[in-house]
């Protein structure tokens, strides 16, 4: 005869901790350790760790007492709105550079829209660290 033993543990939610803006803060601003506070309670999606959100920038306005999302906050930004950049497409040894028009902020990393100026036609670009918009990649 075979034994089976099933065991039943009780579930006990966890205790963890999310990370809530301390005051308002305005979209587009660098996030100081002043800024965050962490309030016991369990959000999902927020941000647990105040130290992965410090130095970030805000993508959103951040309200008092709220939690905050990693998608709330982004790599400070290189590139403004309508900022001329440089349109960069490299493959295979080859290099084509020309001037464009950024469509939207970005920091490095970030996809987003820009107009070739020569031709007038929008590319998705991924904004680099030097905050040149790079194509074909």
């Amino acid at each position: 005869m075979i034994r089976v033993i099933i065991g039943i543990l009780a579930a006990m939610p966890a205790s963890a901790e999310t990370v809530v803006a301390a005051r308002t803060i305005p979209a587009h601003t660098i996030i100081a350790p002043e800024d965050l506070a962490v309030k016991a309670a369990t959000v999902p999606g927020a941000a647990t760790l105040p130290d992965e959100l410090i130095g970030m920038e805000t993508r959103i306005a951040l309200y008092a007492g709220r939690p905050v999302s990693p998608a709330d906050v982004g790599f400070p930004s290189v590139v403004d709105r309508n900022q001329i950049v440089p349109l960069i497409y490299e493959r295979d040894g080859l290099k084509i550079s020309t001037d464009g028009r950024s469509l939207d902020r970005a920091g490095p990393g970030d996809v987003i829209r820009v107009m070739n100026i020569a031709s007038r036609k929008t590319v998705t670009a991924r904004i680099g660290i030097d905050g040149a918009a790079y194509v074909g990649q």
